[in-house]
C-alpha cells in the first residue's frame, strides 16, 4: 500500500511538473524524490518506538504525501497568478512552495538525524534534494522572503516541540507537517500584516481567517498550560475558563481584529452577515442543517442507551454528516462563497471550543461532549483529542479559504480551475462519502493490502463525474473550456489515493484535488 500510495503521489507531481514545468516544479521533483527514502526511515522508526514523540498508530509516517502538498499549492499559485499579471500574489506563491519545501527538508533531516546507524544513501539524497532546493531559493527569493520562510520554519520548530508533547498520538509525522505548517505560516502572515497595516489595503475576511485560527491556538496553549498547575473538572476552574475566555477575546483578539480591519469587528461581521436577502435564507437554511446535525447526534446517542453501552456508529452513519456538510457547502458555493468563506471560518472556532470543553472537563457541557462524541470515535482518534470532524470541516473549507480570488479577477479560474472551491466537496462530500457508503455494502473485491474495495473506488470516480455534471448544470459561473480529461485523470488519481493512504483523507483528498485542478 505505501508504494502504491506513492506511485500515485509522484504521478501527481509529475502531472503537476509537466503542466508548469519551472525550476520551482523540478525542486518538488527532487523533493519527491529524497521524501519518498526518507519516509522509509520514519516509518522504522515508529515501528521501533524511536521517534522522538508518540505518533498516531495504525498508520505509516505519510511523509511523502504530506511533503508534497505545500510546495504543489505554491507551484500551481504562482503560475496562475503569473497567468492572470498579479506579481504580489505570484511572489506569495513562490514564497508558499519554498517554507513548504523547507518544512519537509527539517523533517527529513530530523529523521536522518535520529536513525541509527546513519543510512548513508538517504543522507547523500537528502543532501543533494537540500542543496538543489537551496540554490533555486537563493536564487528566486529576495531577503525578505528568505527571511520570512526562516520565520515560518522557526515558528514550526517551536510549534511541533510543544503541541506534539502536549498531544500524544494525535498527528502522523506527515500530518503534524500539515497541521502545524500551516498553522505557522497563519501565524507569521497575521504577525507581518499586523506589523505593516496599511488602511483599506487587505480584505477583512483574510484577516478574519487569520486572527480566528491563531486566536484558538493561543487560547489552548494557555490554557493546557494552565491546567497542568489545576483541576480542570471543577466548578472554579470551569468558570475561570469562561472568564478568561472572555477576557482573551474581548481584550486582546478583538483589538487585534479592529486594528487590522480598522473598524468594529463585531458591527462588521453582523453587516456582513445580514447584508442581503440571499444571505438571510442561507443563514436559515444552515441553521435546520445544524439542528438536524445535532439531532442525528441525540438520536444515536438515545439509540445505544436502549441497546447497548458499548454501540458505536457505523460507518454509514458518520457519512451522514458528509450528506450534511455537502448539503451545506454546495448553496454556499453557488449562491455566496463569501458568506460560505465566514460561516466556515465561525465553525471551526466553534468547533475547537467546543473539543476545548470536552477535553478539559469544563462544567457544564463538557462530561455530556465526551459521552455524546465518543459514539463517534473511528481507529483515527487515537490521541486525546477528537479531531475528524474538524478534518471534515477543514477539507471542506481550505479549498474556499486558498482559492486565489485576487487571481480570479472574474470571480473563478478558467478551465478546470472554475472547479477549484468544489474540491472539498468532490474529494470528500462525493467521493470518500460514496466509496465508504457502496464499499462497505456491496464491495467484494479488495485493492491489494487494504480494506478500501475496486466497487467502492469506481463508484467514488462516478459519482464525482456526475457531480461535476451538476455543478455545470446549477452553477453559471463555471465553465471548464473542454478540460474534461484532465478533470477525469484528476478525480481518478485522488480516488485512488483515497483507497491506499492511511492518512487523514478528509483533509489530503481535497488539497490534492485542488491542486490537480488549479494545474
Amino acid at each position: 500500500p505505501v508504494l502504491v500510495e506513492s506511485l500515485l503521489v509522484f504521478i501527481i507531481v509529475l502531472s503537476v511538473h509537466a503542466a508548469v514545468w519551472d525550476r520551482f516544479s523540478w525542486c518538488t521533483v527532487a523533493l519527491a524524490i529524497q521524501a519518498f527514502y526518507v519516509q522509509f526511515k520514519w516509518d522504522r522508526l515508529l515501528q521501533l518506538g524511536g521517534a522522538v514523540f508518540q505518533f498516531r498508530g495504525a498508520a505509516n509516517s505519510g511523509l511523502l504525501p504530506a511533503s508534497m502538498v505545500i510546495p504543489l499549492l505554491g507551484v500551481v499559485m504562482k503560475e496562475r497568478c503569473r497567468a492572470a499579471g498579479i506579481v504580489y500574489f505570484e511572489r506569495f506563491g513562490i514564497v508558499v512552495a519554498s517554507t513548504g519545501m523547507l518544512l519537509a527538508l527539517f523533517l527529513s533531516v530530523l529523521a536522518v538525524g535520529i536513525t541509527k546507524p546513519v543510512p548513508t544513501n538517504t543522507c547523500i539524497l537528502t543532501g543533494i534534494a537540500g542543496s538543489v532546493i537551496i540554490y533555486t531559493m537563493k536564487h528566486s527569493l529576495t531577503v525578505s522572503e528568505v527571511i520570512e520562510v526562516l520565520e515560518v520554519l522557526l515558528i514550526f520548530v517551536y510549534l511541533s516541540m510543544i503541541l506534539l508533547y502536549l498531544l500524544p498520538r494525535c498527528f502522523t509525522p506527515g500530518e503534524a507537517l500539515l497541521v502545524l505548517g500551516g498553522v505557522s505560516f497563519v501565524l507569521n502572515q497575521l504577525i507581518k500584516r499586523s506589523l505593516n497595516v496599511i488602511e483599506g489595503r487587505g480584505d477583512p475576511i483574510d484577516f478574519f481567517l487569520l486572527v480566528a485560527v491563531v486566536g484558538v491556538v493561543l487560547l489552548g496553549l494557555f490554557f493546557t498550560v494552565l491546567f497542568i498547575f489545576m483541576d480542570s473538572g471543577t466548578w472554579i476552574s470551569s468558570m475561570f475558563f469562561h472568564m478568561m475566555t472572555a477576557v482573551l477575546g474581548l481584550g486582546v483578539i478583538m483589538p487585534w481584529l479592529y486594528r487590522l480591519i480598522q473598524r468594529n469587528p463585531l458591527f462588521w461581521l453582523l453587516q456582513f452577515l445580514f447584508q442581503t436577502q440571499t444571505r438571510l435564507y442561507l443563514l436559515m437554511y444552515w441553521t435546520l442543517l445544524a439542528a438536524s446535525a445535532c439531532g442525528v447526534v441525540f438520536y444515536q446517542n438515545a439509540k445505544r442507551s436502549s441497546e447497548s453501552k458499548k454501540h458505536q456508529a457505523s460507518t454509514i452513519t458518520r457519512k451522514y454528516f458528509h450528506f450534511i456538510v455537502v448539503a451545506t457547502y454546495v448553496p454556499g458555493l453557488i449562491y455566496d462563497r463569501q458568506l460560505l468563506y465566514i460561516a466556515a471560518v465561525l465553525c471551526l472556532a466553534v468547533f475547537i471550543f467546543l473539543e476545548y470543553i470536552r477535553y478539559f472537563r469544563i462544567k457544564p457541557f463538557g462530561q455530556t461532549l465526551r459521552h455524546l462524541l465518543s459514539l463517534f470515535l473511528d481507529e483515527r482518534d487515537s490521541g486525546p483529542l477528537i479531531l475528524t470532524h474538524i478534518y471534515l470541516l477543514l477539507g471542506m473549507s481550505l479549498p474556499v479559504w486558498l482559492f486565489p480570488r485576487s487571481c480570479a479577477p472574474k470571480g473563478t479560474l478558467p478551465g478546470a480551475g472554475a472547479l477549484v472551491p468544489y474540491s472539498g466537496v468532490l474529494a470528500v462530500g462525493v467521493g470518500d462519502t460514496i466509496a465508504s457508503v457502496f464499499g462497505s455494502t456491496m464491495g467484494e473485491i479488495k485493492w491489494p493490502g487494504t480494506k478500501k474495495t475496486f466497487e467502492g473506488t469506481m463508484t467514488a470516480i462516478f459519482a464525482q463525474i456526475i457531480a461535476v455534471a451538476l455543478i455545470l448544470i446549477f452553477d453559471s459561473n463555471v465553465n471548464l473550456n473542454s478540460s474534461y480529461a484532465w478533470i477525469l485523470a484528476s478525480v481518478s488519481l485522488v480516488s485512488l489515493l483515497e483507497a491506499y493512504t492511511t492518512q487523514i483523507d478528509n483533509l489530503l483528498l481535497p488539497l490534492y484535488l485542488q491542486i490537480l485542478l488549479m494545474a
